[in-house]
């Protein structure tokens, strides 16, 4: 087998935008990113629904005849 071939790997911490850090692996030295789940809006629950032409408003009269009493 051959020596030396395989890259190096440190001990990390992943920072984001927000301040949340994460430790981990990698053959990279640092690793920044700009959003992370502690800060997207996915998973904190603070996700807007955007009605673009009243879509849903269409949608809920369209079946509002379907509707159970």
């Amino acid at each position: 087998m051959k020596a030396d071939i395989h890259p190096k790997v440190f001990e990390i911490e992943i920072s984001c935008a927000c301040g949340a850090k994460y430790p981990t692996h990698s053959t990279k030295k640092q690793i920044n990113v700009e959003i992370c789940s502690a800060c997207h809006p996915f998973f904190t629950g603070k996700q807007k629904l955007i009605d673009t032409a009243g879509r849903v408003e269409r949608f809920n009269r369209k079946y509002k005849k379907f509707e159970k009493k």
